[in-house]
């Protein structure tokens, strides 16, 4: 798992972001795993790690997420945090989601809607995943590692019988070949344009206004507590789920071990 000079075209595209480092992997478990021990070993602040193929990808509550060689994007990027950022760590999913979100739009007309808590759909199907994992020093927040795989060729997607919600790819969507190099500086692009404005009105206006499901009926479930079932709402400051519930009772739903369906 030694990182290799990275392509010339993948260096083109990032050159003009202020990235402070970026390894580049033709192989890897995870990206996200390679951040984290980046982070104890003083990678500073927008270092990122690119990998092609990725094989111990994950999800949320460690689910699987595989990528096979150059068939999608799988990025992790290493954030010091700073300011009032700590106040904020249930929002960086989010920002990956609001991220991609933008990118397809104005790149390639893509409409997606973000399904809470962490993924981004096409069509109503899994297009984008967003894991955020942090690095703590006792009660010190010492970096926050957002993850992000991005499905953009047909053979990103798993087989039927493994997928535990519908998957589409970025290409299929868009009807065209895509530079996943290029839809990767996009995102970091809007990552970074986003992180200033983390927690703003702006922010959760962008999110409210792409949140899939809202107005309609709704179950979440999990292993911690009993499923419910109510309308979508929307989402409060804290970046929780509201649900309105049989009688007009409205209920918070704090990110966790938690799947959201529409009923």
């Amino acid at each position: 798992m030694q990182p290799y000079s990275y392509p010339d075209c993948l260096k083109r595209h990032l050159e003009s972001l202020p990235l402070s480092e970026v390894r580049f992997f033709n192989t890897i478990g995870s990206t996200n795993d390679f951040c984290l021990d980046w982070a104890n070993q003083g990678a500073t602040d927008l270092s990122l790690a690119v990998a092609d193929h990725q094989s111990a990808g994950r999800g949320r509550v460690d689910r699987k997420w595989m990528t096979n060689p150059g068939a999608a994007l799988a990025f992790s990027l290493l954030m010091r945090p700073r300011g009032d950022e700590q106040s904020h760590l249930s929002l960086f999913s989010p920002l990956g989601a609001v991220s991609i979100q933008r990118a397809l739009l104005c790149m390639y007309k893509i409409q997606t809607e973000i399904k809470w808590p962490n993924d981004v759909l096409a069509s109503r199907k899994k297009l984008a995943g967003i894991l955020v994992e942090n690095v703590w020093d006792g009660a010190e927040l010492k970096a926050i590692v957002v993850g992000i795989g991005v499905n953009i060729t047909p053979s990103a997607l798993p087989p039927q019988d493994g997928m535990i919600f519908p998957a589409t790819c970025v290409e299929s969507e868009a009807d065209q070949t895509i530079d996943r190099w290029q839809l990767l500086a996009g995102v970091l692009a809007e990552l970074l344009h986003w992180r200033d404005q983390l927690g703003s009105p702006a922010f959760f206006s962008e999110w409210s206004s792409h949140l899939a499901f809202r107005g309609e009926k709704v179950i979440v479930s999990g292993t911690q507590r009993e499923s419910l079932i109510g309308k979508l709402i929307g989402i409060d400051k804290d970046g929780n789920l509201i649900l309105e519930l049989n009688g007009g009772k409205r209920e918070k739903v704090m990110v966790g071990d938690v799947r959201l369906r529409a009923v």
